[in-house]
């Protein structure tokens, strides 16, 4: 077709301007007809300098040129000359003649010519390459979308799998990261370069899409989870080696390397893949792991541009995935740390069951503990410290310790949360004065807590809490009992309230849940219903019902962390148990000998510990009819520990003294501490109780 007349014939200037604009610009010029063929073009592009212009005139834009989304552009040009309306700095692929692998990128601008009349000619399309631009603005997206979207959990796994999900297809059509295994355990990394030994996991796969759009079915050397050394030499070991990416233009059979690992040349041979760039995870001199990226369906290979961006895309990885090494190693020496702190096995009881449950099971500020107290009582205690971690655990030991210190001198529930709260304060007074670059000088000390004493003899639980406790009463025939548990500030505010106690019987055969946090209700109405199960069947075997309260709490709304008890009571035997009534008299020593010398006969208590149960006895009774007032009770104890306690009505407190050679008394609760592995003074509304431990009766 020839070349199309101007309506308004143009001449001097303007034509000169035409001319070169055609022939020297460097900015793509086409006229297109109506029927978008060419009419003229300018020759001085880079694109047109290997095209003869009879190849290009008088064809329509998408039989000359390679664009990769020709429909697209077409319908984008019919409507500027359709409509008018200019198309400007469009974006558009095509492929060149003279480089038919490498996608280019050209910004297109349309206009529409018309007459003065009106009448349509035909269009103007201005074409400037922008390829580099557009591999940059790329390169720039893949690199935000890495630190957005790559490390935000603290999983190796995970990081690994972000990763492969931001770089296909965008850079890959398959991307395989490989991590040392011992990572995954929060080990130290090797030092580089890597020996040949050293075993790697493979963490994350990703293939992109086939020509349907759904994901492709790759073919892998390893599945994932996958463990073993890489054999070499090949570009993947020698990256490990020197911690240098490496970059493979043409995969074909004829490298020798492939040899030395056929299961990868294997599966590079069926995916189809060309081109390989692969380059070390490495901090500090360290080897982490390997990324591997492969095209198959992108036809252009990898070049210094894509080397420099994988090797910032692989340092960013590489310290998120060492952050979560070190997260695991941190949560693994917590949970190691709480594992050790944390009782056994709860206390056994003749008169008690008890088992625990704790959410999460390795936040490393959660405990428990069953406390054995004198007078066949037991403490109950469970908590948790506000965060996680290797501080939690810590901090969760030294209140443990402070519980168990308090617990033995048989101070009330209440009383024991006012002295632990002043622990608590101290430690945070402690916590402020670090220096402020200390992360834990942001960090406030805040503490959960849950406080029982449960008496088997007379059948009555005293609680008290800070924060927000709560204990459910489950009784032998079903029926459920929600407790108001006085909630008090949380360990270590600066709330001055004073802690409450509140005491309830318990009837024989009960099930008690105590836990530091509220938890739903166990009702008809309740949810979820997995609680509801404790009601239905209190009998069943503890450690189901524990699981019963861990599947009810994982089907509602996420829980926070909670420290739970289990308590099931029992009738303490009667047989194990003596109680006497005494007058206030002193030749009521000699009685009280006999019917202990008695009552441990009848238990088959061994002659030597029955005598110094006697003596025992002998002077507690002494001192209450001396010191103290009546009424006294005499009561001792076959149980975990040989028990003998005397109660009178006086508050004054006894004192351990040392009498000298000339002194004629002052040395009973001498030779009682003496007899006794343990003796101490429990206070009561109506007066007091002093009170001996000894060895466990072999009978």
């Amino acid at each position: 077709m020839a070349h199309s007349e101007p309506t308004a014939p143009l001449d001097g200037p303007g034509a000169a301007m035409l001319d070169a604009l055609f022939s020297q610009s460097l900015v793509g010029l086409h006229l297109l007809d109506t029927d978008l063929r060419v009419v003229r073009v300018n020759t001085a592009t880079p694109a047109m300098r290997d095209v003869p212009v009879e190849d290009v005139v008088g064809h329509r834009v998408d039989e000359v040129y390679g664009l990769l989304d020709a429909d697209e552009v077409l319908a984008l040009v019919r409507g500027v000359l359709d409509s008018g309306v200019p198309l400007v700095a469009h974006v558009v692929r095509a492929h060149r003649r003279s480089d038919p692998g490498h996608q280019h990128f050209h910004e297109i601008s349309v206009f529409r010519l018309e007459t003065p009349s009106g009448d349509v000619l035909g269009l103007a399309v201005a074409v400037v390459e922008v390829t580099e631009r557009e591999e940059s603005r790329a390169r720039e997206v893949v690199l935000e979308m890495t630190r957005e979207r790559v490390g935000r959990t603290l999983d190796v796994l995970e990081t690994c799998q972000e990763l492969v999900d931001v770089l296909v297809p965008r850079v890959a059509d398959i991307a395989v990261v490989e991590v040392v295994d011992a990572l995954l355990r929060g080990d130290e990394p090797p030092l580089a370069p890597l020996p040949r030994d050293v075993p790697l996991r493979r963490a994350a796969f990703r293939a992109g899409t086939d020509d349907s759009g759904t994901d492709a079915d790759a073919p892998q050397a390893h599945p994932l989870g996958d463990v073993r050394a890489l054999p070499g030499p090949t570009p993947y070991t020698q990256a490990l080696s020197d911690l240098r990416p490496r970059a493979v233009a043409s995969l074909n059979d004829g490298l020798p390397w492939l040899a030395a690992d056929p299961d990868r040349a294997r599966a590079i041979r069926a995916a189809g893949a060309h081109t390989l760039i692969t380059a070390p995870l490495t901090v500090r001199d360290t080897v982490l792991g390997l990324i591997s990226l492969y095209r198959t369906r992108q036809a252009e290979p990898y070049d210094e541009d894509d080397i420099s961006l994988l090797l910032q895309v692989a340092d960013h990885t590489a310290l998120s995935i060492d952050n979560a090494r070190r997260y695991t190693r941190e949560h693994t020496i917590a949970a190691t740390v709480q594992r050790q702190l944390l009782p056994r096995r709860p206390a056994s009881h003749p008169a008690l069951e008890t088992t625990h449950l704790l959410l999460p099971p390795d936040s490393g500020g959660q405990w428990y503990d069953t406390i054995p107290l004198s007078g066949a009582r037991t403490g109950l205690a469970v908590g948790g410290v506000l965060g996680r971690g290797l501080h939690a655990a810590a901090v969760m030991g030294q209140l443990r310790t402070v519980v168990r210190s308090l617990a033995a001198f048989d101070v009330e529930p209440d009383e024991l949360l006012a002295r632990l709260n002043d622990t608590a304060t101290f430690l945070a007074s402690e916590r402020a004065t670090l220096p402020t670059a200390d992360p834990l000088h942001r960090q406030a000390l805040a503490a959960r807590f849950a406080y029982a004493v449960y008496d088997p003899l007379t059948l009555t639980c005293t609680v008290a809490g800070a924060g927000s406790p709560s204990l459910v009463v489950v009784h032998a025939d079903g029926s459920t009992e929600v407790r108001d548990v006085p909630a008090g500030s949380l360990l270590g505010s600066d709330d001055k309230t004073p802690f409450a106690a509140t005491a309830f019987t318990v009837p024989e055969g009960s099930l008690l849940v105590l836990s530091d946090t509220p938890l739903p209700a166990l009702g008809p109405s309740g949810d979820p219903g997995g609680l509801r199960r404790l009601a239905e069947h209190p009998d069943r075997a503890l450690e189901d019902l524990r699981d019963d309260v861990l599947y009810a709490l994982a089907a509602g709304t996420e829980p926070g962390p909670t420290a739970l008890l289990l308590i099931r009571t029992r009738p303490f035997p009667a047989d194990r148990v003596g109680v006497w009534q005494l007058p206030d008299d002193p030749t009521v020593v000699a009685t009280a000998r006999r019917l202990v010398r008695d009552r441990l006969a009848a238990w088959g208590v061994e002659r030597e510990t029955a005598y110094d149960t006697e003596l025992i006895v002998s002077e507690l009774v002494t001192n209450a009819v001396r010191y103290g007032r009546p009424p006294l009770e005499l009561r001792v104890i076959n149980d975990r520990a040989l028990t003998c306690e005397v109660r009178d009505g006086s508050a004054s407190t006894p004192r351990l003294r040392h009498a000298s050679v000339v002194d004629e008394g002052g040395r009973g609760l001498f030779i009682v501490a003496q007899l006794a592995q343990a003796w101490g003074t429990r206070y009561t509304p109506e007066g007091k109780i002093i009170w001996t431990e000894q060895s466990p009766p072999s009978g």
